[in-house]
Parts: C-alpha cells; sequence; structure tokens
C-alpha cells in the first residue's frame, strides 16, 4: 500500500462516497480541501494509478455588460421596428428614434442592423419596413442566457449556435474555454478504498513547542517534494535592458572611473564643432541629426573658448593643423540639437576639469534621425569613457577596454587602426563571442586630436572611447531584433531572469 498523504487520503475517501468518480468541484466540496490541495493529491494519485482522470473540453457563452443591457432593453434595432409599427409603418427616422427612446451611441448600431437584417429602408429621411420579423436566433439566444449564464455552446441547437459569431462580433457576448476534469477511482483505488483509509492529520512546520515537548515524535511530518515544480509567479523585477545599464555602471566603477551625466538637448557647438567636426559635414545634416524647432538657438561658451575653436576650424589655430579652411559660422554653432552621441557630456567635463588625473564615463540616451528597424533605434544608448593623465598611452587604451570587455564575460578582444573625426590614432575594437562563433564590433576608440584639446586649454593626452549600448545588449541577451528590447512584451520581460548573469 502507498503511503498517501492527508489530501490524498481525503480525495480518496471522497470519491468513495461520490461512486467512484466525480468532478475536481464535487471532491472539493464533500472533501472540503481546497482546489490546489485536491489537484496536488491527483497528481500524486495518478503517478499511483489509484485514479485516471478524464478531461472534456467545453466552451461557455455568457452576456457581456452591453448584451446584459440590450436583454433587458431588447436589440436597438427591434426598439426601432417596434416603435416604427407603434407610429403607423412610415416615419421619419429622428421621430422612429425619439419614440423608441434610443439611446445616441445605438443609432448608427441600429440602423445598419434594420438594413443588414431587410427589416427597413430608409429613403427621404424616412424608415420604412420592409416586414414584421419575428424574433431572431440572436435574440433567442440572449433572451436564454437572461435566465442562465454561461450556457455550454455545445448543447445549444445548431441554429443557436450559428448566432454566437453574429452577437460576439457585436460584443453582447462573451466566450470561454474551459477544460472540465472528472475523476474516477481505478480497481487498485477500489481496492485501496475498501481496505479501510484512516485520515491521519499531518503536521507541515516543525514548531518549537513540537521541539520542546517531543510531540513531534507522536505527529505525522507532511513530505514535501522538493523537486516538484511550484507555481508561476512574476515578480517585480527592472528591466533587462536597465539591468544590464547597470551591471555596466558598476563594472566602471569597479575600475575607479566615476559617472558623469549631460543634456539631452546641446548646442552644435558642444555636439559638433568642439570635436573638431567641421560644419559641412554629412552628419550635421537634418538627415542624420534632429534640430529643435522652439527654441532653435542656445548661448555660446567663453568668447575665447569660442574664438579658439573658430580658428581651429578656418586655420588650424596653434594646433600645427591646417584646419578646414573655411569661415567658421557662430550662427550654425549656436543652434539647438538633440545630443547625437555623449561626446558632448565628456567635452564639457574637460573644460571643466583640465588637471589630471581624470577617469569618467557616461551611460546615457542619444538621438540620431535613423530609420527604424530590426538593428537601428532612433533613440539609444551611448557607452562614453575618457582617461586623462600625464603620460597615458595607446597601449593603456587598449589595456583598459580588455579589462572592461573581460569583466562583461567576453575574453577575446581584437583591435585595428580605424578612422574617427575627432581621435588619432583611432582603433576599432571586436569581441568573439562564443554563441555566435563570431567577430562582433563594438566600442570606437582613440587618442583626442590637438585640434579638439588644444583650443579647451586641456594639455595632457586623453584617451577616450564610446559606443551603442543596445549592440552589447542583444549579444547578452542572445536577441536579434533591437525593437524588441522597447516594445514592452511582458512575456519577454517575465522570461528574461530576475538576475542577468
Amino acid at each position: 500500500m502507498p503511503e498517501l498523504r492527508e489530501n490524498e487520503q481525503k480525495t480518496l475517501l471522497a470519491l468513495e462516497q461520490l461512486k467512484g468518480k466525480a468532478s475536481v468541484e464535487q471532491i472539493v466540496d464533500v472533501s472540503g480541501l481546497a482546489h490546489a490541495a485536491v489537484m496536488r493529491g491527483v497528481l500524486s494519485l495518478t503517478e499511483d494509478k489509484l485514479i485516471v482522470t478524464h478531461e472534456q473540453k467545453q466552451t461557455l457563452v455568457s452576456l457581456s455588460e452591453e448584451g446584459s443591457y440590450h436583454a433587458q432593453h431588447g436589440l436597438p434595432e427591434r426598439r426601432l421596428i417596434d416603435s416604427l409599427a407603434k407610429l403607423g409603418g412610415d416615419a421619419a427616422v429622428n421621430s422612429v428614434i425619439e419614440d423608441a427612446g434610443l439611446e445616441k451611441k445605438f443609432v448608427s448600431v441600429a440602423l445598419g442592423w434594420l438594413n443588414r437584417k431587410g427589416w427597413a429602408t430608409i429613403k427621404q429621411g424616412n424608415l420604412n419596413p420592409l416586414k414584421t420579423p419575428p424574433f431572431g436566433d440572436d435574440e433567442k439566444l440572449i433572451q436564454l442566457l437572461t435566465k442562465k449564464t454561461p450556457l455550454i455552446v455545445e448543447d445549444l441547437s445548431l441554429e443557436l449556435q450559428k448566432s454566437i459569431p453574429n452577437l460576439k462580433g457585436r460584443k453582447l457576448v462573451e466566450i470561454e474555454e474551459k477544460t472540465l476534469r472528472e475523476l474516477e477511482l481505478t480497481d487498485d483505488g477500489w481496492a485501496l478504498v475498501k481496505q479501510g483509509i484512516i485520515v491521519q492529520q499531518e503536521v507541515s512546520q516543525l514548531t518549537p513547542e513540537l521541539i520542546r515537548t517531543g510531540n513531534w515524535r507522536n505527529v505525522k511530518l507532511r513530505r514535501f517534494d522538493v523537486t516538484a515544480p511550484g507555481p508561476v509567479s512574476f515578480p517585480g523585477k527592472i528591466h533587462p535592458v536597465q539591468q544590464i545599464i547597470q551591471q555596466v555602471k558598476e563594472i566602471f566603477l569597479e575600475m575607479g572611473f566615476t559617472e558623469i551625466r549631460g543634456d539631452m538637448v546641446e548646442t552644435a557647438f558642444w555636439n559638433f564643432d568642439a570635436l573638431f567636426q567641421p560644419q559641412d559635414h554629412p552628419a550635421r545634416d537634418m538627415v542624420d541629426t534632429f534640430y529643435l524647432a522652439n527654441p532653435k538657438q542656445g548661448k555660446l561658451p567663453k568668447k575665447g573658448v569660442v574664438d579658439a575653436v573658430a580658428a581651429t576650424h578656418e586655420n588650424g589655430w596653434t594646433t600645427g593643423s591646417r584646419g578646414w579652411e573655411y569661415k567658421w559660422s557662430p550662427q550654425e554653432a549656436k543652434k539647438l540639437v538633440l545630443r547625437t552621441h555623449t561626446t558632448a557630456t565628456t567635452i564639457r567635463y574637460l573644460t571643466e576639469h583640465k588637471e589630471p588625473p581624470v577617469k569618467v564615463f557616461s551611460v546615457d540616451r542619444v538621438y540620431r534621425n535613423e530609420k527604424l528597424d530590426y538593428k537601428h533605434l532612433a533613440e539609444f544608448h551611448q557607452i562614453e569613457g575618457i582617461i586623462m593623465d600625464c603620460k597615458v598611452t595607446l597601449r593603456d587604451l587598449m589595456g583598459t577596454l580588455k579589462e572592461f570587455y573581460k569583466k562583461l564575460g567576453l575574453e577575446k578582444v581584437q583591435f585595428w587602426p580605424s578612422y574617427f573625426p575627432y581621435t588619432e590614432p583611432s582603433l576599432q575594437s571586436t569581441v568573439y563571442v562564443p554563441e555566435l562563433k563570431n567577430w562582433v564590433e563594438l566600442c570606437g576608440m582613440g587618442i583626442f586630436r590637438p585640434e579638439v584639446l588644444a583650443p579647451l586649454g586641456v594639455k595632457h593626452p586623453v584617451l577616450a572611447w564610446g559606443g551603442g549600448l543596445e549592440r552589447l545588449i542583444l549579444l547578452k541577451l542572445g536577441i536579434e531584433d533591437i525593437r524588441l528590447l522597447y516594445k514592452n512584451d511582458l512575456g519577454w520581460i517575465r522570461r528574461n531572469p530576475v538576475c542577468q548573469q
């Protein structure tokens, strides 16, 4: 005889009392157990082959809130046709509506269904009846539902079943799929209950009182299957994107960096000009950048900084460069934009912190006038970091990035020469992703050019790197469409672990 738990014993006794076959609801009523307790017992009893479960699918139909209203007052088209008959069979539409007391929100519905059902037509503002209609199947079903709800669809006549899609389309009824479970004792189950089952109360918690008095020896402790699946729960948690942002920030902080934040709206001066990007550069076009319509312009910094940046653009100033050899425009530099990179925040910070050492990072939102697709967004996050010190070199920058990637779980890193407008030398970094069995580009990096640093009064080398955070997030989460990150797909958010690896 298998060792039975209390809820299993009570379930068997309830089935015996109900002649060996009953629904779960009946067992709940007879045994006094909770529904969940019965279902837990059913799983174990089924495994022991003491009971079998029969399942039957049922479709239930019930009135919606609007359906209940029409059940009480009549369908809108019925109310109009009855009032039309009352007014003599030919009357102005407004008169019929007024006589029927039809609410304004149901007028167009009623007129539409009068025409669809062929009950009446409208000519020159008058309503003309075509026939005196008997009660239709849709009305008969509504009447039945007022007496008993819900009804089992499979038990209805074929004619009434055919009226359900119509009523569902009008949102007058609601459909629910339900599975009926009926339990039945097997031959082994009958043999066991005939031997006699004495229900022994179980104790689910070993209390201090039981231990102190020694009564734990005299009670039956409930067995728990720690391998059994528990109920699915969806606790509140941080969004997966925000989890990775926090992880990135923690890595930077561990490496001795300080976080900085900046404004989302910047002047073109800080976003472009201070970074030695010419005013006719294609990236500054409205095709690539969001410009503000109101206000259109902001304030430039101190005259000395502006003059130095202007001279650097025009002739290279004291940097040894030839500059871009054009006439620099302060009006162009005053334009307000949604920042296209967090380097605008970095360069502002350097202007105010010219003495080494400086180790700062930023993880923040930036904006590009991109066409949205599976790998591009108009609004996304950028990782940005800089190191300014007396004798830092490109080798220091490569080592810093390797350590950063290593802390993210990306061991293999490669660098190769590249070009960026405001760094020289410049490198592109790629990491090997084992899951993809491929190398993936991440951050661009380099040393700020003299044309960037000299006008700001910065006299020491500045190592800089930056890249889109979303590409890193896609790798970490194993997804291919960037839009999934921000579409608020509750199912996807729930499936993601509370703690990212």
